[in-house]
């Protein structure tokens, strides 16, 4: 089995936790990622450097070159957890394609140890890359972040037009379950309209069964400071409940999806 010595580089490994994806999970954290998203809550995975971080004060060092088989050793220890739940391993970053082979194969690894698979990801990247993935994984939680491509670019630094493609190429292929989040972002796609765009294009995705609805959160906004950096939306104020809940009304009214706020 040379695929669990395969080197990845990641920034960090979350044991129990209940979201990205079903059950219980333990969340393998990429580093390496193509997007700047001005509301990143984790800037320490854009960078695939090695980075040092100052965190309560105290200099951190962020990223850690690893194998296959030592990732699988922490994800092992939790089966018990994931038989009984339905949980599994989860891939995240960052962007887990910008470290394909890794991804590919950590996922292979967990498939051959009977344990589920997830992954969040943008899909920005070649689908050919993507298509190496697909056999190993059984939920791809794909982030959609808006439809119009300038406004994409403008937060985002990428347009869309790539990762739109690939939704519609992954869900084609009937090869994994597929799931639409949408981070929800006050001044960038938090209108009716925007999100409504979104959910219209996950509707005729076929297989696509739910939608997700991701509040803006401000929990990442100290480590751009420990970081050295500016973070650029210091004053936007997190959707409010009632507002989360008038968009979720407007998607299920709209569409044939289930609509989950968090997740």
């Amino acid at each position: 089995m040379d695929y669990l010595q395969t080197k990845g580089r990641i920034f960090d490994i979350q044991r129990y936790s209940i979201h990205d994806g079903t059950g219980i999970r333990t969340i393998c954290f990429l580093k390496g990622c193509v997007l700047r998203c001005r509301w990143c809550c984790n800037p320490e995975s854009q960078e695939y450097a090695i980075q040092e971080m100052v965190v309560g004060g105290k200099k951190k060092i962020v990223g850690r070159d690893v194998t296959v088989g030592e990732v699988m050793e922490t994800v092992e220890r939790d089966r018990p957890y994931y038989r009984r739940s339905g949980g599994g391993l989860t891939l995240s970053g960052g962007e887990s394609l910008c470290q394909p082979a890794f991804a590919r194969d950590l996922l292979r690894a967990a498939k051959a140890a009977g344990i589920n698979t997830a992954m969040e990801s943008m899909a920005c990247a070649p689908y050919e890359t993507i298509e190496e993935i697909l056999p190993y994984l059984d939920h791809y939680l794909m982030d959609i972040k808006h439809m119009n491509g300038a406004k994409h670019r403008e937060f985002t630094g990428k347009s869309n037009e790539l990762m739109l493609e690939n939704a519609r190429k992954i869900a084609a292929s009937g090869q994994t379950r597929l799931s639409i989040r949408v981070p929800v972002i006050p001044t960038f796609n938090d209108t009716l309209e925007e999100i409504r765009a979104i959910a219209a294009f996950a509707d005729k995705l076929p297989g696509v069964e739910e939608i997700y609805l991701l509040p803006y959160h401000r929990l990442g906004q100290d480590k751009y400071a420990g970081l050295g950096r500016t973070y650029t939306l210091p004053d936007i104020l997190p959707p409010d409940a009632a507002h989360m809940e008038m968009l979720k009304r407007a998607v299920e009214a709209d569409t044939r999806l289930r609509c989950q706020i968090g997740g």
